[in-house]
């Protein structure tokens, strides 16, 4: 999804989650269709779009109406008009084709933990822009349980990518699952893990966020089945990033050594990391001469 509906592919100044949408995704998957594709895996994460994956629906057949019979406008801003969903142009093939959704968040469609509140501001919301677009969302949510019998409000990972994951549940008859296990499964990690000594996982960020399907936390989670110590690293940490120790994360470590620009932060990443690490395994020597 990030590659057809993400953020890189807009400019800072250019997001604006009331217009942006998610047909590109949609365009992809009819794609795949062509091809004869009946299996899909679908990552969205990095997406651009608040618009409850309208877009995508619109894309592969689906008409959301206006009172006026006209196809809602794309981005979030325009599901508050939406008054009817019409399936009976909806891409038949679907009903043929396993979509399995890797879904790195567990957040719901609406609300404070919502798709608007958290994921807005990232792509160019502002705060008068996440009420409306919540409301928007709230509002999709009650169509979509009333023209199709489907309750996406209480889904978990609903809210996942400005809600396409929502979207898919609903439209395609998807599947959701953590993306991490949807890795860890086809690396086999259990596999991997279950004789190792120590795991070294990271990310970004690590911070509260990082319990909510994340990849560390992902990680931890398998190697604790073996009992296996985990480290993680990232480049920055935050203030509540001690509640991460309570999903399997035995340590964590930020490669960050000077208060810098980001730019500076990524410009030196690799020579930070080589630094951290250097430092961590220096620890573990300590132990290792007890």
């Amino acid at each position: 999804m990030a590659a057809a509906s993400g953020l890189e592919s807009v400019p800072p100044a250019q997001r604006n989650p009331l217009l942006t949408t998610s047909w590109g995704t949609g365009e992809l998957i009819r794609h795949a269709l062509d091809a004869g594709v009946r299996q899909i895996i679908i990552g969205i994460g990095g997406s651009a779009t608040n618009d409850g994956g309208a877009g995508m629906a619109q894309a592969l057949g689906a008409k959301l109406l206006t009172a006026e019979g006209q196809q809602i406008a794309s981005g979030g801003g325009a599901l508050e008009t939406l008054a009817l969903i019409d399936l009976s142009e909806l891409d038949s093939r679907l009903a043929d084709c396993r979509i399995d959704v890797a879904c790195d968040v567990t957040n719901p469609l609406t609300g404070p933990q919502g798709a608007s509140a958290v994921f807005g501001p990232q792509k160019g919301a502002t705060a008068q822009m996440i009420d409306r677009l919540d409301t928007g969302l709230r509002h999709y949510a009650r169509i979509i349980a009333r023209d199709l019998d489907i309750d996406v409000l209480s889904l978990e990972g609903g809210g996942a990518a400005g809600g396409m994951g929502a979207a898919l549940y609903a439209f395609c008859g998807a599947q959701l699952h953590p993306g991490i296990e949807i890795v860890t499964d086809a690396l086999q990690l259990a596999e991997r893990v279950a004789d190792a000594d120590l795991v070294i996982t990271g990310e970004g960020r690590i911070d509260s966020q990082t319990i909510h399907g994340k990849v560390p936390v992902g990680v931890a989670r398998v190697a604790k089945r073996f009992n296996v110590p985990v480290i993680g690293i990232a480049g920055s940490l935050t203030a509540d990033v001690g509640v991460v120790h309570q999903h399997g994360l035995d340590a964590v470590f930020s490669v960050l050594y000077t208060i810098c620009t980001l730019d500076e932060a990524l410009a030196n990443a690799a020579a930070n990391l080589r630094m951290t690490a250097r430092n961590v395994a220096a620890v573990l020597q300590m132990g290792d001469r007890r």
